[in-house]
């Protein structure tokens, strides 16, 4: 029976590279693929594109009305593989339904996205991934100070920011990026958090 799997990182942990990756593994042996992005990534328009230069057009994108089933009608009975860029911006329905394919149709749905924005909540489709996914697969990236990164920092002119719109896609404001840092340095620098101030932060 075919997986429902989440990869997840951190900002910067290459989960484009390797979903280009897999597409191309797949399509090296002669196997279909359908590339879908979530609309709400407004970035590269219609591609999904790579820090390292790659990038690739994609078959649909799945809009927020959209139910996946119907977006993928006309491909269902002739693809190998469905490969979901973004998927952190879908909703819990829509993750539902990539589930419910991939059992009834024997196809392997991989996902690639964030667990947590730069506040450490939620997006909308991560917990249900979290819960539905037959695999979960962390994708690896590292903090400026050697350790493995779990948060995404966002930073405004330079400075880190706890506070701002949930969504800000990352390269279209200028004035806005994202750093991976691991736990330590998240709290110590976005949050300023220190052993004097803890009371306060926790019970906020």
């Amino acid at each position: 029976m075919a997986k429902l799997i989440f990869r997840y990182g951190a900002m910067n942990s290459g989960k484009t590279t390797v979903m280009l990756q897999t597409a191309y593994n797949y399509e090296e042996k002669g196997h279909k693929v359908v590339l879908l992005k979530s609309s709400e990534d407004t970035k590269g328009d219609d591609l999904v594109v790579s820090r390292i230069g790659l990038s690739r057009k994609i078959d649909e994108f799945i809009k927020p009305k959209d139910k996946v089933v119907n977006v993928l009608e006309k491909y269902l009975d002739n693809i190998d593989c469905i490969i979901v860029d973004e998927a952190q911006f879908l909703l819990p329905k829509q993750v539902e339904e990539l589930y419910y394919i991939s059992k009834i149709y024997d196809i392997p749905v991989i996902t690639y996205g964030l667990r947590t924005n730069f506040v450490m909540e939620e997006f909308k489709g991560s917990p249900k991934l979290l819960l539905l996914a037959d695999e979960i697969q962390e994708l690896p990236t590292i903090c400026s100070c050697g350790k493995k990164a779990r948060m995404n920092a966002r930073k405004v002119f330079g400075e880190y920011v706890t506070e701002g719109e949930s969504v800000v896609i990352d390269g279209e404001n200028k004035n806005t990026e994202y750093e991976p840092l691991c736990g330590n340095c998240y709290l110590e620098k976005v949050m300023k958090a220190n052993k004097k101030n803890i009371k306060k932060l926790i019970y906020k």
